[in-house]
């Protein structure tokens, strides 16, 4: 085994590979990463995703409802990893289709590809359990490192994890951080990873400790400095699978994992873009999450966690997770 066709026929059946094939896969989209820009360009057609966070399964059932990504481009807008039973192969499956159809998926960061959120919220047990040591969360955290921040569709929708930040005025200024490190604590980086849109004017304190609470009047004048049609970001649950905030739908936030933490009862969507200039041009599809009698509990997970290949129980039996 060692290239990205026969890694994709492994992962597809969600088993992990060999710990030096994961190694050889983390430089390979480590040196594709380092190709793209702060926000990378991209054309439509595209299909914008939100948060994953660990369901393998319903990963592959939003390629099923999506289309593959051999046919169809993909934009997902990160938190790929933690809270979910399957963090590993949903970011092992997304590395192996980068290393196999580069210019097909674009992968932004979010707030969870980090060192210190995945040691808390189960991506770094996860690993530790399926391997026995801490080496393949090493090599994929210094993929999260390379990750870009954020993506523009036809010059016209941006595509970031969390938001805005008070010290972002212009797009060149996202363009100018310096992205290979660990996220910090506060500062502009922090904020695109962290914000959250509200209903308010301007800027309040997050109560998430970091990022900013940002309202219409900052989101509508931050679209009109940099000739946006919308910010699309994904990073907070949405019951409906997507939500359009601000005068004029300046903003709209994607929500891809349903049945969020196996009990949320939320579905999800995906967000088609056709043209990016256009509100026509933009065409979401919802989708359900994938019966429980489909997916498996693969590890003793640390919090209320269920034994090796155990099916996950309907309603709350899914382990104790925070939002």
């Amino acid at each position: 085994m060692g290239n990205p066709e026969e890694w994709l026929e492994t992962v597809r059946k969600c088993e992990y590979l060999p710990e030096k094939d994961i190694k050889k896969l983390c430089e390979m989209v480590k040196e594709l990463l380092m190709e793209e820009s702060n926000i990378q360009p991209v054309q439509s057609p595209v299909t914008v995703c939100g948060d994953i966070h660990g369901q393998f399964y319903d990963l592959l059932e939003l390629f099923r409802v999506g289309g593959d990504v051999q046919d169809t481009n993909y934009i997902f807008m990160g938190d790929f990893v933690d809270r979910g039973y399957f963090s590993l192969e949903t970011f092992t499956l997304l590395m192996v289709l980068k290393a196999r159809y580069p210019h097909k998926i674009t992968l932004l960061r979010g707030n969870h590809e980090s060192r210190q959120i995945t040691q808390v919220y189960g991506f770094y047990d996860e690993c530790q359990a399926k391997y026995g040591n801490a080496n393949v969360w090493k090599y994929c955290c210094s993929v999260f490192d390379y990750l870009t921040l954020a993506a523009i569709i036809d010059g016209s929708i941006l595509c970031v994890h969390g938001g805005l930040s008070p010290d972002i005025k212009a797009l060149d200024q996202i363009r100018t951080i310096h992205r290979l490190q660990e996220i910090p604590h506060d500062g502009s980086f922090c904020d695109l990873m962290w914000s959250d849109p509200d209903e308010i004017e301007s800027w309040a304190v997050s109560p998430r400790g970091a990022g900013w609470l940002f309202g219409g009047k900052v989101t509508s004048e931050f679209n009109h400095i940099n000739k946006l049609s919308l910010i699309a970001r994904a990073h907070q649950l949405v019951q409906e699978g997507y939500k359009y905030m601000f005068e004029d739908d300046a903003l709209v936030t994607v929500w891809s994992a349903p049945n969020y933490c196996y009990r949320c009862g939320n579905v999800a969507s995906i967000m088609e873009v056709q043209n990016g200039d256009s509100v026509q041009g933009r065409n979401f599809k919802i989708f359900d999450a994938v019966p429980d009698q489909d997916r498996f509990a693969p590890y003793s997970a640390g919090r209320g966690g269920m034994g090796m290949n155990s099916k996950l129980g309907g309603g709350g039996s899914g382990g104790q997770y925070f939002i």
